[in-house]
């Protein structure tokens, strides 16, 4: 059966290549798909027990079987949307700029008492080096699902919170540029909006597939987390 392998950020500097394909056999399971790619890319040897898994867009396990037509996609841990719509995404991955008060506006509804809003900015220096500027890369496709399912799972923690967006940059960014905003609406200032901000952006940097690489004058170096997420990170249907 055929299937279509992806490698994001440091992975894909290993291979070669963002995308593959591959006919496996019948009943094939990541794991056994993991050995042969191990076999046939020796440098991914020892990396695999720290690498996320996604099947179809969605946190998989090792012992998950494949099916045809099936997407596979292997990345780090996160490190940490899509292109114009007539109507602003509240929850995206952008090559373009983003400002706190453009983000903020999607969700002022006429029951907005309060908003919080967090914004990360690219800062020039990070672990004692230099930096000159940021690459962010994202699995966009399931980065947006992503997103949502943050917001979803703050919504079911703080009730009382009205609206929520986050939008996050991608591409190359340099120091002072703002690279992700959260924004949270709710009735009143005690109603969440604070903890449900603070709870989405700590959130997305263990489950949203998003990688940034460092660059300066002592070279480039893709920045990974430490949380790696599995089939227990996976939406609730």
């Amino acid at each position: 059966m055929n299937i279509t392998i992806k490698f994001f950020a440091r992975l894909r500097d290993l291979v070669g290549t963002k995308s593959l394909k591959r006919d496996v056999a019948d009943d094939s399971s990541i794991a056994e798909l993991i050995n042969n790619l191990q076999a046939e890319f020796p440098q991914l040897a020892g990396l695999m027990p720290s690498t996320a898994i996604a099947l179809n867009q969605e946190f998989a396990d090792p012992q998950t079987r494949l099916h045809e037509g099936d997407e596979v996609a292997f990345f780090p841990p996160v490190s940490g949307g899509t292109g114009q719509t007539k109507e602003p995404d509240k929850f995206a991955v952008t090559f373009d700029p983003i400002t706190l008060d453009e983000i903020a506006t999607r969700v002022v509804t006429p029951e907005t008492g309060a908003v919080a809003v967090f914004a990360g900015v690219v800062r020039n220096v990070s672990g004692g080096k230099a930096v000159e500027h940021l690459e962010y890369e994202a699995y966009e496709e399931m980065a947006v699902a992503k997103l949502r399912q943050v917001a979803d799972e703050a919504h079911a923690q703080w009730p009382d919170i009205v609206d929520m967006a986050i939008v996050q940059r991608i591409g190359h960014l340099n120091i002072g540029e703002v690279a992700v905003v959260v924004a949270v609406s709710s009735s009143h200032r005690n109603d969440g909006c604070f903890e449900a901000c603070a709870y989405a952006i700590n959130r997305l940097k263990e489950i949203v597939p998003i990688w940034k690489k460092e660059v300066g004058p002592a070279g480039a170096e893709w920045i990974e987390g430490d949380y790696l997420p599995s089939s227990s990170d996976a939406k609730t249907p």
